[in-house]
């Protein structure tokens, strides 16, 4: 029987972990908090081990399970319509939701690169040297070369692995890439975003100037310039999908979407015009756009369940979509996107930058159209997918991520496994986030604390016209019409109904605010899941609040170093034929190049 990773070492101590676990017995802690703890620990390792004995549920016979992971780029907490909200629908997302499991407190670093680099690495940014901020085109920087990746993993397993779309990971050095790190292949972009039909990007940094940023593997792809991002990455995940089933390979694929990102600055939101006249109700023109791209977003999710549905590997497959992390409403990179009801954003320590949008589904799940309210952190997918395919994995790998697989594929009544989530640990901004149990603790936070509120309110008057007959268009959807032929129980509104009263967020009245950048805050998300009410105070919660500084002191001691490396003026694409290259081993020309959204290094191409 496969051991599950939960077992293997994700702390670097008894002790450590038992920190992980304390909360869910806080009833129990007075002064010996870390004794108890301990033996806590070990009595809630044998009940999983004995649990994973009796509902272990992975592949059948010796077929590998394709795994597919969809990933939109700083979507909304509440821009999925299953949570509520009516301004726009996202009927393929949400079928993928109603069919299989909505991850209703799925967890993810705040922002791009620390968040990317968690899921494939299955750890904590502070163990890979992503925890400050993200990489920018001309950094000559990476997540940790000797980091073992997911794709590596599934690859050696005899997996066909593939990325379309965004990398943002590092690109200086050839090693820093994909085809590098794990991938079989690669079509998409190496840096952090691009215009949506023109493939450039320009940093916020005006120094350096618009470059191409384009690649089929390590060859600049100039094919099929001028159709929309969203479109033309769906394009190649269908291809993939139909080429790879042809092979007869299991396929690990990874769609990671420029939607709903902003481009470049002279044109942020973009989006078809065929698509846009369809939310003419929506009165702002930002908002109107972003929902326009959302609905891209979403229709792409349909076209990639369909194109597994034709391939006959529906039946043998895991679909993961989720968000790397939440919208940013206001402030650089705004798209509009709501994180309703929660406070703050994406690059916050709040819960509205860390709870993304998530759903899975998989004929494997046997609680399917329910929804999963264990907390579950993007670096469990790693292990937790591994388990699911029958892969071991060894201890070296020191993971963060824990083997939440026997959870999710077994029933909805599983009992929650105790855990630790470390959202944020920044000593260069002096940011700490972290939920043990039912606890989270922060203490600092980001931009002046200019974006710690609820920013948005949900939309109650610019409702989509489809919203009265919200059921129809999930069930009509191409999601749901391929997903339905394997649900245990037919999808009726009475079900979709329950789910989605079982996704409702109950903030609780507000009682103590906490200025983050002045004192320490603590919560009980168990009761407050908006962070309203500051325990920080309360003499009945400092053993609690001590535990939580520990745990920190313990994490910083084992972080390592920040990787991060300022910018050189010789990444500049002006130096490169107007590309992102691999500027640190390519020598940058001799004269400046103008350039713009066209011309070189696709002049010859339309």
């Amino acid at each position: 029987m496969l051991v599950s990773v939960v077992f293997e070492q994700p702390h670097r101590t008894v002790f450590g972990a038992a920190f992980k676990y304390f909360s869910y017995y806080h009833s129990f802690i007075k002064m010996r908090v870390v004794i108890l703890s301990a033996l806590l620990l070990l009595l809630n390792l044998g009940w999983v081990k004995a649990y994973d004995r009796e509902t272990n549920t992975t592949r059948t016979g010796s077929k590998l399970p394709n795994i597919i992971i969809i990933m939109a780029d700083d979507m909304g907490f509440d821009d999925l319509s299953i949570r509520g909200g009516r301004e726009f629908l996202t009927p393929n997302i949400d079928a993928l939701a109603f069919h299989g499991r909505l991850l209703d407190r799925l967890y993810a670093p705040a922002m791009c690169t620390p968040s990317r680099g968690a899921l494939l690495s299955g750890k904590y940014p502070i163990h890979t040297g992503t925890q400050h901020f993200v990489i920018s085109n001309q950094e000559p920087w990476s997540l940790k070369l000797n980091t073992t990746l997911m794709p590596e993993i599934f690859r050696a397993a005899g997996y066909s692995t593939n990325l379309v779309g965004k990398w943002h990971l590092g690109f200086a050095r050839p090693e820093f890439t994909p085809t590098h790190r794990g991938f079989d292949y690669h079509y998409g972009y190496w840096g952090a975003y691009i215009d949506y039909y023109q493939r450039r990007s320009q940093m916020p940094d005006k120094t350096y100037i618009m470059g191409y940023d384009f690649r089929r593997n390590m060859e600049v792809e100039c094919a099929d310039r001028g159709v929309y991002m969203t479109d033309l990455l769906t394009n190649e995940a269908e291809r993939v999908i139909q080429e790879t089933a042809a092979k007869q390979q299991p396929l690990f694929l990874m769609i990671n979407h420029l939607a709903v990102h902003t481009g470049n600055d002279n044109d942020p939101l973009q989006v078809p015009e065929e698509e846009l006249q369809k939310f003419a109700h929506i009165k702002d023109p930002n908002h109107r756009k972003y929902a326009a791209m959302v609905s891209k977003l979403d229709q792409s999710v349909g076209r990639v369940i369909g194109a597994l549905a034709r391939a006959e590997q529906l039946e043998n497959s895991i679909v993961i979509f989720y968000s790397d992390n939440g919208a940013p409403s206001v402030g650089m990179f705004a798209n509009t996107g709501s994180n309703w009801p929660l406070k703050g954003q994406k690059n916050s320590p709040w819960e509205g930058g860390l709870r993304v949008a998530g759903a899975i589904w998989s004929p494997l799940l046997k609680a399917r159209s329910s929804v999963f309210t264990q907390p579950i952190y993007v670096g469990d997918f790693l292990p937790t997918l591994a388990h699911a395919a029958g892969i071991e994995l060894p201890d070296s790998l020191q993971l963060d991520g824990i083997d939440l697989w026997p959870q999710l594929s077994g029933p909805k009544e599983a009992p929650h496994v105790p855990r630790e989530i470390l959202h944020s640990l920044d000593d260069v901004w002096n940011v700490s986030s972290l939920l043990l149990g039912y606890w989270k603790y922060v203490n600092g936070t980001t931009l002046a604390g200019q974006y710690d509120q609820q920013l948005v309110q949900r939309e109650l008057d610019d409702l989509d016209p489809r919203a009265n007959r919200y059921v129809v268009e999930v069930r009509n959807s191409l999601a749901s019409r391929a997903l339905a032929r394997f649900d245990q129980q037919r999808l009726t509104q009475h079900r979709m109904k329950n789910i989605m009263i079982d996704a409702k967020v109950d903030c609780g009245d507000m009682q103590r605010g906490c200025n983050a950048l002045l004192e320490e805050c603590l919560y009980d998300m168990s009761v407050d899941p908006c962070e309203r009410n500051n325990l920080a105070y309360s003499e009945q919660h400092a053993e609690i609040l001590a535990t939580m500084r520990q745990r920190i002191k313990q994490l910083r001691a084992g972080a390592v170093p920040i990787q991060n490396l300022p910018g050189v003026a010789y990444a500049n694409p002006t130096l490169h034929e107007c590309t992102w290259d691999l500027f640190e081993i390519k020598k940058p020309g001799s004269v400046p190049l103008e350039c713009d959204m066209h011309g070189i290094p696709c002049s010859a191409q339309i």
